[in-house]
Parts: C-alpha cells; sequence; structure tokens
C-alpha cells in the first residue's frame, strides 16, 4: 500500500495551545543536522533520560517528523517555520513521551492497534503515571500538576500498519510493525540506505518490556525479526545511533536475560 500525503497544511488549526504565552527568549528544543537529510530534534527542558528522540526527515515533496514528544511546548510551528513542505507526523506508538506533541499536526498517524489510545489517551494507557518531577527540568507554566498530566487527544488522520509505505517524493520509508513493547509499537525502514527508526523497539539502554500493555514474548519475536534486516543506521527512540554491531550487541543482551526492566544489568 501506498501512502501519499497531498494535503498542504502543518499545523492543526484546531490545536489549541498550552493556555500561556510562551517565552520566546527560551529554547525549549535543539536541533541537530545529520547525513541523509535528517535532524535531531530534543525537548531542552526535558531530563536526557526521560526524552525521546524526535526525527525530522526532509523530503522533495514532503517531510517526515518520527515522534513528537510530551508536547508541553509548541513544537509544530517550529518545524513548520524550519520546513517549506507539508508535514507528516508519525508516532511510533502512543506513550506520552513519544506522542504528547500529535495534537499539533495535522497529519497525524500511527498504528491501527494504538488508533483508540490515540483518540481516549488516559494516564495508564500512556504510561504518563511513570513520569516524575524530575524527569522535567522546568514546568510549562504555573499551575502545571505533573501529577495529574495526561496528553492531549490526537485522533489519528492516516493510520499505518505493517507494509505501508509513507512517500516524501524522492524517498519512502516502509512501516514495520514490531509489537512487544506496545501493541502498535512500529519502525520506519528506508532500505535504500540502511536507515532504520526503531522507537522504543530498541535504543542502547534498558529496554521496557513490563509497561501497560507490553507483551514480552512478542517483543522478544519482534527483535529476532529486526536482526535480519541489513541495517546500516538505527536511529533509535532515545540515546545515540548506532550501527549493526551494535545492534546485535543490544538484542543478545536481552535475550541473554539483561536489559529487561526486571533485570537491568
Amino acid at each position: 500500500m501506498i501512502l501519499i500525503y497531498l494535503s498542504r497544511g502543518s499545523y492543526d488549526k484546531n490545536f489549541r495551545g498550552l493556555g500561556r504565552k510562551v517565552d520566546t527568549n527560551k529554547i525549549y528544543y535543539s536541533y541537530k543536522n545529520l547525513p541523509n537529510e535528517i535532524s535531531l530534534i530534543l525537548e531542552t527542558k526535558v531530563s536526557q533520560n526521560w526524552r525521546c528522540n524526535i526525527w525530522h526527515i526532509r523530503g522533495s515533496e514532503r517531510d517526515l517528523i518520527i515522534d513528537t514528544g510530551l508536547g508541553l511546548w509548541p513544537i509544530a510551528d517550529d518545524i513548520f517555520q524550519i520546513s517549506e513542505r507539508p508535514i507528516i507526523a508519525l508516532c511510533t506508538h502512543s506513550h506520552h513521551d513519544h506522542a504528547g506533541g500529535l495534537n499539533q499536526f495535522k497529519i497525524k498517524s500511527g498504528h491501527l492497534a494504538e488508533q483508540d489510545i490515540f483518540s481516549n489517551p488516559t494516564r495508564k494507557s500512556t504510561v504518563a503515571d511513570l513520569i516524575k518531577p524530575e524527569h522535567l527540568l522546568e514546568y510549562p507554566h504555573e499551575g502545571f500538576k505533573l501529577e495529574s498530566w495526561c496528553m492531549e487527544a490526537a485522533p489519528i488522520t492516516n493510520p499505518v500498519q505493517e507494509g505501508d509505505i509513507i512517500d516524501l517524493g524522492n524517498r519512502s520509508f516502509q512501516i514495520i510493525h514490531f509489537p512487544g513493547h506496545s501493541p502498535g509499537s512500529v519502525a520506519v525502514w528506508e532500505a535504500k540506505t540502511g536507515i532504520m527508526f526503531t522507537g522504543d523497539t530498541l535504543y542502547d539502554g534498558v529496554l521496557y518490556d513490563h509497561l501497560y500493555h507490553s507483551i514480552p514474548e512478542i517483543f522478544k519475536e519482534s527483535l529476532q525479526r529486526l536482526k535480519e534486516f541489513p541495517i546500516a543506521t538505527i536511529h533509535a527512540g532515545h540515546g545515540p545511533s548506532f550501527g549493526t554491531n551494535k545492534m546485535h550487541s543490544i538484542i543478545d543482551d536481552y535475550m541473554s536475560g539483561k536489559r529487561s526492566m526486571i533485570c537491568p544489568v
């Protein structure tokens, strides 16, 4: 299935904002340009051990944003200022640290298996009950209550599933369904370059396999499948990017009983 997105808009005009005036003198996001027309965006007010990697991939006809962070500070309008093309926002799964900013975008993509969570998020279903005060270096506004915060609803406009293709004009990416961390966890694969964006399916750290709706047995099957891809570069959901040798090392560690939430060492 080929997914060609023709919408001209990028910013969701129905986005209500955060109910406050943003201090334009503060930097809420950092940008780092990488090879292959890829940029890494990070939330500067979220701790390094909690923030996700937000990926911006530039195409000739449209751009792709993979994951959107917590969304506590406006992100869509920032990206719109550095891109002249329509933007597709795709979340690798519906957890709060990856999907909190999805509601700010007009074109919202995520896997069908988590469509209901995107539309009707709760603290439990988005695992927002795990976030702690030390994970935020600054609160988004006065009176913000972290203990009751939940990400805004972001009904999916363009659902994806295994094998779907996102066409950016001069390059295309395939959706790979890797359930286990969550039912609808996906990776984004560019066969031409050997680049894969893995979300929380794989990163260099403790792999969260015992969360709400995680299934460790299925997670292991997904990791075994991941090893079959001719990977050149993994751009992960957290932490640094790495190559095929590191990928195999992390997966082998996990399969041997390490790197799990219940046995992190």
